[in-house]
């Protein structure tokens, strides 16, 4: 087993927060979303932190979520519930690995519940925001977007009792490469996965410069549309070298799919969330509730377990706190 894995803590969430505070005039380009204090509707303060939510969505209470409709008529209450997880591997691999918890929710709400392969995280965010999906698992980085453009409410993430899972973005080259540094990197094939990825772009934009590479500059990313494709690329000598999330390489060296030996991690960041859960903001409230409890009671069966590094359950967070280091890589401007 690789030793890449750890826990992700309330404390190191907020001292890793810290070192990213960036100014609030930051904008995340993709969303097409507005900066500006939001006025507490209750209370007449300004909120701390800017609202990056879409235009059509408000955040009355500051938390940094669209606020529920209040037409309590427009909440949604369906018999079938459609959701998705975040494809940053093969889809296929996820919709045959879910499907304990898939059959288990819905007895555990009593309704039908279709789990939909999404093909790409852009593809996924904006089934979101149409409405195709009632809830969802978001890859770290999407889940700012799904927040931002699609009004997601995050709610949940793997984990133990220990606390919920967190990974780290690496970069990754054959073994028998000379790269030793980032920097050695300059002018070579670099992998990304895509636009919206946390570890396989963003992180990747903010970290590499201070070691010495220069996005854009010292290289052009190629998109490899996904972490195992990326991976996978190192491998067949189509990159030179890519940045990937630690989990994803762990569970395919677990899987059997990639070999240990075949590569050399030459750099690695501070830890990150895992990927979050999230519901509709405009879900019935009962109904809400009720994906939450069933959520929370889970128990992954041995092979999801497995798959998952030891994870067990799903574990509540919080948007606002757990993912400010996030946020604030993704509006940082470098």
């Amino acid at each position: 087993m690789m030793q890449v894995k750890s826990i992700y803590c309330k404390a190191s969430s907020i001292i890793f927060a810290v070192a990213f505070v960036v100014s609030s005039s930051a904008t995340f380009a993709e969303s097409g979303s507005v900066v500006a204090s939001k006025r507490d509707a209750l209370t007449g303060n300004i909120c701390d932190k800017p609202s990056r939510l879409s235009e059509q969505y408000k955040d009355a209470n500051c938390d940094l979520l669209a606020d529920k409709p209040s037409d309590l008529s427009s909440l949604r209450n369906p018999e079938t519930l459609v959701w998705a997880y975040t494809p940053i591997e093969d889809p296929v691999i996820y919709a045959e690995l879910f499907k304990p918890f898939t059959r288990y929710l819905a007895s555990c709400v009593g309704r039908q519940i279709v789990y939909y392969p999404v093909q790409s995280e852009k593809a996924q965010v904006k089934a979101f925001a149409k409405g195709r999906l009632h809830f969802a698992g978001f890859a770290t980085g999407a889940t700012v977007s799904a927040v931002e453009i699609a009004a997601a409410h995050p709610f949940a993430a793997k984990g133990t009792a220990d606390g919920i899972r967190s990974y780290r973005l690496i970069s990754i080259v054959r073994a028998e490469s000379s790269f030793e540094d980032l920097k050695d990197l300059t002018g070579y094939r670099v992998a990304h996965t895509t636009d919206k990825s946390n570890s396989g772009n963003h992180a990747a934009r903010y970290f590499f410069p201070e070691q010495g590479l220069k996005v854009d500059i010292d290289y052009k990313p190629i998109m490899s549309g996904g972490h195992s494709q990326s991976i996978l690329g190192v491998l067949n000598g189509d990159y030179d070298m890519a940045a990937v999330a630690s989990d994803v390489f762990e569970r395919m060296v677990d899987r059997g799919s990639v070999n240990l030996h075949d590569f050399r991690i030459i750099y690695e960041s501070p830890l990150f969330p895992t990927s979050s859960f999230v519901l509709a903001h405009d879900l019935d409230e009962a109904l809400s509730t009720l994906l939450k409890t069933c959520f929370f009671n889970f128990r992954f069966p041995a092979e999801m377990s497995a798959e998952f590094q030891g994870d067990n359950q799903f574990l509540p967070i919080n948007y606002e706190s757990d993912w400010q280091a996030v946020r604030d890589i993704i509006g940082a401007k470098k």
